[in-house]
């Protein structure tokens, strides 16, 4: 409460000052904010106070150790050194802050009685650069691995996220407590196939402590058997044309040589008939030349081939325009082929119905004198089918 004072009109600006200054200690308390920094990095804090007659003020630690007392500091510590101190002000910074710099602190403000404020130093724990383990160099086509990206020293825990090339991939996480930090391990675990060979698998680490995420990436190699096929240069060979056969494959380790044989031999020793690599050229085609054509290729993960049946057409039977249209030809000739034989077919379905009704007709008609009473006598006339019966009885 503010205390009555006698005033009088000498007096006047003695009685004012004392006003002005139980309404100042009134108002004296310190100002602090919270703080939150990097680990490694610089803290500032600062404590303030509106209006002060020259009471000292004064920062502790969360031990309660004075660390300065106005401009005097008190606890000896290389990391900690004062930016400003005056009666409204005390400031001080924390060099090189560690985890355990970490806690409330303490501004005072020396009246009576003393009044104090906290104001808490957030330090952030930056996770380590992630690690990626479980690499099996080269890996096996049908291997079951396990990837494990890992990261420690993040406070709070950090995030991480696998990626297979593009696209985001779910782990399993776990996340144990290391003293005040956190260390955070997240595993894949699948079969491996030719389709992950060459494929990147990145680690991505986010923590609110980074301005961009840590990664690292590891591209998987798969050894797995080759598979061929055979690709050729004409559609239909015919004699005396350039032939090409070329065995494509993928495998790894690139399986070489390409092994070619013919009908299950070696391929016929004649000069026509070229050898190169992964190609098998024939420059001048003839009937000699049918058969069946075999690439066989082979690395450490087994053998393969593949087959490929050459029929070689004799130009002059296939016609002045090709063979396009000798086949033409032949579609066309199939189609009227079923055309005939349907028609042949209903003819016949037509023709057994119609003599089937003229037999229906002319019975009983052959004893009549006359047409009226043929048709009375048809089987047709159920009017006197009954009489008919008697009659012959």
């Amino acid at each position: 409460d503010v205390p009555v004072v006698n005033c009088t009109w000498e007096g006047q600006r003695q009685c004012h000052l004392q006003l002005q200054a139980h309404t100042c200690s009134q108002g004296q308390f310190p100002i602090t904010q919270n703080v939150t920094v990097v680990e490694g990095g610089t803290a500032n804090m600062t404590c303030r106070v509106d209006y002060n007659d020259n009471t000292s003020l004064q920062w502790s630690n969360p031990a309660q150790q004075t660390l300065f007392f106005g401009d005097k500091k008190a606890l000896r510590d290389h990391r900690i050194e004062l930016v400003r101190a005056s009666s409204q002000e005390l400031t001080i910074r924390v060099n090189d802050v560690s985890l355990s710099d970490e806690g409330q602190y303490t501004c005072s403000l020396f009246t009576m009685p003393v009044r104090t404020t906290k104001a808490f130093l957030i330090v952030l724990g930056v996770p380590t650069r992630p690690e990626i383990t479980g690499f099996t160099k080269p890996a096996m086509e049908g291997d079951e691995i396990t990837l494990t990206c890992s990261t420690s020293g993040s406070k709070p825990a950090a995030i991480i996220r696998w990626f297979r090339n593009d696209k985001e991939v779910q782990g399993t996480l776990e996340v144990n407590a290391t003293g005040k930090s956190f260390t955070v391990r997240s595993s894949l675990q699948f079969q491996v196939d030719k389709g992950d060979d060459g494929v990147a698998y990145t680690c991505s680490v986010e923590h609110v402590s980074l301005s961009s995420p840590y990664m690292t990436t590891e591209v998987l190699e798969v050894h797995y058997a080759p598979q061929l096929k055979i690709t050729h240069s004409l559609i239909i060979p015919q004699e005396g044309q350039y032939f090409k056969l070329e065995c494509v494959f993928i495998g790894n380790p690139i399986p070489e040589p390409v092994l070619w044989s013919k009908d299950g031999g070696d391929l016929p020793d004649i000069e026509r008939m070229i050898v190169e690599g992964r190609e098998l050229t024939i420059t001048t085609l003839n009937k000699t030349d049918n058969g069946t054509y075999r690439c066989e290729a082979s690395n450490h993960m087994g053998t393969s081939f593949a087959e490929y049946v050459l029929f070689v057409y004799d130009p002059n039977a296939l016609g002045q325009h090709g063979p396009d249209h000798a086949l033409i030809g032949g579609v066309v000739a199939v189609v009227v082929f079923i055309t005939l034989c349907l028609i042949i077919v209903l003819g016949r379905y037509l023709a057994r119905h119609k003599g089937t009704y003229l037999t229906h007709e002319a019975k009983g008609a052959e004893d009549a004198p006359d047409a009226d009473t043929a048709i009375i006598n048809a089987e047709g006339n159920h009017v006197h089918a009954e009489e008919k019966k008697e009659y012959f009885i």
